[in-house]
């Protein structure tokens, strides 16, 4: 099992957050290359040959009904772009992006929490009050990064590939767990590659660099729960 380790003191950042009862990161405060805490990936792929889910011809996520969402669990989701628009951490797109995201951060019963930009994916961990506005939270954001994509590349259609994939957090470890690896996804991409990057650092195109663009957590598991998982 890969344990992706950016180095920190962990117990100052969970004391902190138990103690102002709506901390998410505690390191947003301090000056950039600390994270302030230490992030461990378990279990997701890694920096290991052939890791990650493998992929089958004609593979996306599956078109049935999603199921329903209580309010009180933060949710995961990943969602892929086309191709030909796999460029999202260029110069020509990051700016943009970021700033898409920022303005769809938060709408009637739908938050964003925690975001990772990744050359042909984003990871977004967020808050909704149900299914229904989740859905509508994601397509606001989806829209708003696909206009802003194809404005920047001057083309036209579809920038997302599939349909996003959603995963609903319930634990405090599962919920420790997600925040983890999207906040160390950059991280996690560099080692698969070969070229691994300082564990101290942190990814300019992640929540960690830009909490102005992220809500506040409401639910229990992102405000403290995630604290007592690690």
């Amino acid at each position: 099992m890969t344990i992706l380790v950016i180095h920190r003191n962990l117990r100052q950042v969970t004391d902190a957050a138990r103690e102002r009862n709506g901390l998410v990161l505690n390191s947003m405060g301090r000056r950039k290359g600390q994270l302030a805490f230490e992030l461990k990936y378990r279990g997701r792929g890694g920096n290991r040959e052939g890791a990650g889910r493998p992929k089958k011809p004609g593979a996306g996520v599956p078109h049935t009904r999603r199921p329903d969402l209580a309010a009180r669990h933060p949710v995961h989701v990943t969602a892929r772009v086309r191709d030909e628009a796999a460029r999202l951490r260029s110069r020509a797109l990051c700016r943009v992006i970021l700033h898409a995201l920022g303005a769809g951060r938060e709408r009637d019963g739908f938050r964003l929490v925690h975001f990772t930009v990744q050359s042909n994916h984003v990871h977004l961990i967020v808050e909704a009050r149900d299914a229904m506005a989740l859905a509508r939270g994601i397509q606001g954001l989806a829209i708003r990064i696909a206009r802003a994509v194809n404005r920047a590349l001057e083309r036209h259609g579809k920038v997302f590939a599939d349909r996003y994939h959603a995963h609903t957090l319930r634990s405090p470890t599962e919920t420790a767990n997600a925040v983890a690896y999207v906040l160390g996804n950059a991280h996690i991409h560099a080692a698969r590659r070969g070229r691994p990057i300082r564990p101290d650092a942190i990814d300019p195109l992640s929540s960690a660099a830009n909490r102005q663009l992220v809500a506040q957590p409401h639910t229990w598991l992102l405000r403290i729960g995630w604290t007592l998982g690690v």
